[in-house]
């Protein structure tokens, strides 16, 4: 377990928080876009969303469904109304990113100020889930052995 103040997190989770940190800070900058608390521009916040997502939240997504969740369900079972909330939220905000970015791509910014505070919005809520409630779940059922097993597949 990692020391010091915040959640404490198994070491093979870690990389896993470290991105979802990443995320929070790209979170506050997408809701606070356009307004008078928004420290990059629009274009700046779009270039973050873009090198976010591509380098590492598709990523970051597919290590919890294709690595995580199945271990878990070795060891307990999947029934929880909060795993199938996150599933749901991976494929809402994949759907929100690849709206955005289309949007980005075509040069079209000042259509997405909305889009990015809805997607910062749900991407905060769909982490702090995750930090909350969805990996102390897995901590708790998942043997130490095992989730040091874990530990390779997990990148930042």
């Amino acid at each position: 377990m990692k020391k010091g103040g915040g959640i404490q997190r198994h070491e093979s989770l870690a990389p896993l928080s470290r991105h979802h940190h990443h995320a929070l800070f790209l979170c506050l900058n997408l809701k606070r876009v356009n307004t008078e608390k928004a420290r990059y521009s629009i274009q700046q916040v779009a270039e973050d969303v873009k090198r976010f997502w591509e380098e590492g939240g598709q990523e970051h997504f597919r290590e919890e469904e294709e690595v995580l969740l199945p271990a878990y369900s070795q060891y307990a079972s999947l029934e929880h109304a909060e795993i199938a909330e996150m599933l749901l939220e991976h494929v809402e905000i994949r759907g929100l990113m690849h709206r955005l970015i289309e949007k980005i791509n075509h040069d079209e910014l000042s259509t997405c100020v909305e889009d990015m505070r809805e997607l910062g919005e749900k991407l905060e809520a769909h982490v702090r889930k995750e930090e909350r409630v969805i990996f102390p779940l897995i901590e708790k059922a998942l043997p130490d052995d095992v989730l040091k097993e874990l530990e390779p597949y997990f990148h930042e």
